[in-house]
């Protein structure tokens, strides 16, 4: 039995430990700072899918030590992963591993990529991946209706790329992935699937080309003449009027005199007239005062809406009106990424976040989009964000409950301007039967949990698999993993055609050729259209797969001490013609 050791006691670490029981079948040893916060009680809770229902081990460790790791048998572990949401905290404990076994199979989850380079470098026999880098694409295709495409580049550098059907070149076509109408992923009849692989080395790929990215803005007319000033103005109209039709019928002057006289008196002040009539003087002194006190109120109004709308513009806010743009709530790690990526594809964005700290705060300023700072759940906060001209509204806060309340929020209040439209939302939930029930109940068909689309890919990176990319279909993924064949291995003379199982791994590309070897590398595309040729140690597989289907064929491809010479089988004879008797 494999075993395993898992450190963190994040959502992605209680994802993890069930993916590691029940897909691989292993035992893991989670180490956590508090049994009692965190995810820690639910992951003490999981259940492995077998007849002893056996349970993950649990180990309370405030701070990270050589003998914490000796408690967790570290030695006799085939991988650890590093699984918090701190950076730092994973390499520290990292480094620390490594010197109780050095030579421990690694996985850390990291979000800083400069950082994770350098990990990288001198780390051997170590995997970086990032949590939110591989849950971001599945936002954004559910932002733009699953039509943005998702690029795949190989270790040798060519590049698949996940698309829809109708916008694929059927010579490009590498293998079918989805049917999304039924969500049967690799399914036998591969002309059903309507998200197809395509591959795209030696030039760019086909997408339809994005608009020229801008950045929204707000106009400053409209920051200045606010809603106060606009009642300050309308009362001091309102002021000036009377005053005019009251020295008009004082003094029986005509109108625009009467507007003169009004106007002087009010703003200007006024000189005493001893030998007018006491009406006269009345109306003076009563638009004398109210002069003293609307004049302070303009004043007041002005410099108010001034110091505002340069405040929004100094913080990133919105500057002129926008439509047809995205909302993304909440800027934490996975937020950061989808607002990079629809900045990346031109799209308008305007991101949305409490915490002026927040890590998508800086990073969409820097990109010159803006980013408004505010409580996501206060209706002014989504009508500043201009949710009812949105295309969309992303919520990715680390809280299922507010993502839900923000979703209704904003949908009520893009109802309210325009009662015939419906705001598309996508949330982001962890719990499955949640998600299931805010389906049922609220009509939000889209929601993406990020630790489900995460967890496959740091279990396979725990057994050794190379998993280059996620290919998002729904809540769930598919694989897009490197796998060698190992010497003496089940695959090791395997014919191409025999290495798929529908439903579960498809053989996209075969690799010949090791690194190291001196043997160029090729790719051969289409491989099951090569009916007589065989795999053998030399070979490297890319495939697409469930995560089930993946564990299947890395068992199958997994190489045995010392493996005997290979010999290739020989191909079936030609049948030659026999002569008439």
């Amino acid at each position: 039995m494999r075993k395993f050791v898992v450190w963190g006691d994040s959502a992605l670490a209680r994802r993890l430990v069930g993916e590691l029981m029940n897909t691989y079948s292993a035992q893991v040893t989670v180490i956590v700072p508090d049994l009692t916060a965190g995810q820690a009680p639910e992951i003490a809770d999981i259940r492995a899918d077998d007849d002893d229902q056996s349970a993950p081990i649990m180990i309370a460790a405030r701070k990270t030590t050589r003998a914490v790791f000796d408690t967790a048998d570290l030695t006799d572990a085939d991988a650890i992963a590093f699984v918090a949401e701190d950076d730092v905290a994973n390499v520290d404990a990292a480094l620390i591993a490594r010197e109780v076994d050095p030579s421990i199979r690694v996985v850390l989850r990291m979000f800083n990529k400069r950082l994770a380079a350098g990990v990288l470098e001198r780390l051997a026999n170590c995997a970086v991946l990032s949590a939110s880098e591989i849950a971001a694409p599945a936002f954004v295709a559910a932002a733009l209706g699953d039509s943005n495409p998702t690029t795949i580049r190989l270790s040798d550098g060519q590049q698949l790329l996940a698309v829809d059907r109708a916008r694929a070149n059927p010579s490009d076509i590498r293998c079918g992935l989805a049917n999304l109408a039924t969500g049967e992923s690799l399914p036998a009849a591969e002309d059903t699937a309507d998200l197809v692989l395509t591959s795209v080395y030696g030039r760019r790929a086909e997408v339809e080309p994005q608009p020229p990215h801008r950045r929204p803005r707000m106009r400053l007319s409209r920051l200045l003449i606010g809603g106060g000033l606009r009642r300050v103005l309308g009362a001091t109209a309102a002021v000036l009027a009377i005053g005019t039709v009251a020295v008009a019928t004082v003094r029986h002057v005509g109108a625009w005199k009467a507007l003169y006289l009004a106007v002087l008196t009010a703003l200007g002040g006024a000189n005493p007239q001893d030998d007018a009539s006491v009406a006269s003087q009345v109306v003076d002194v009563a638009l004398v005062i109210v002069g003293v006190a609307v004049i302070p109120a303009i004043t007041a109004a002005v410099v108010g809406l001034v110091v505002k709308a340069r405040l929004a513009i100094a913080a990133g806010g919105l500057t002129e009106p926008v439509s047809g743009h995205v909302i993304v709530v909440g800027l934490g790690n996975v937020g950061t990424r989808v607002l990079t990526e629809l900045h990346d594809l031109g799209l308008d964005v305007v991101g949305v976040d409490r915490d002026e700290r927040a890590r998508g705060v800086q990073v969409g300023r820097d990109l010159g989009l803006p980013v408004i700072i505010g409580d996501v759940t206060n209706p002014d906060t989504l009508t500043g964000a201009s949710v009812a001209t949105a295309r969309c509204l992303v919520l990715v806060t680390t809280e299922d409950v507010t993502n839900l309340e923000v979703a209704l929020l904003g949908r009520d209040l893009a109802r309210q301007a325009d009662p015939d439209r419906k705001l598309r939302v996508v949330l982001r939930l962890f719990e499955e039967d949640f998600a299931r029930r805010v389906k049922t109940a609220f009509d939000i068909n889209l929601s993406r949990s990020v630790s489900y689309l995460a967890a496959p890919a740091f279990a396979a990176s725990m057994v050794g698999s190379e998993v280059i990319d996620t290919i998002p279909v729904g809540r769930r993924v598919l694989l897009v993993a490197e796998v060698p064949v190992g010497a003496g291995s089940q695959l090791e003379g395997t014919y191409f055609r025999g290495v798929s199982t529908p439903g579960l791994a498809r053989l996209v590309a075969v690799q010949t050729g090791r690194t190291g070897l001196g043997v160029g590398v090729q790719t051969f595309w289409a491989p099951e259209q090569n009916r007589w040729r065989t795999l053998d140690r030399t070979h490297t597989m890319v495939v697409v797969a469930t995560r089930a289907g993946l564990v299947a064929l890395l068992e199958r491809a997994a190489g045995v001490e010392n493996p005997p010479p290979f010999h290739p089988p020989s191909a079936p004879p030609l049948l030659t013609p026999q002569p008439r008797t």
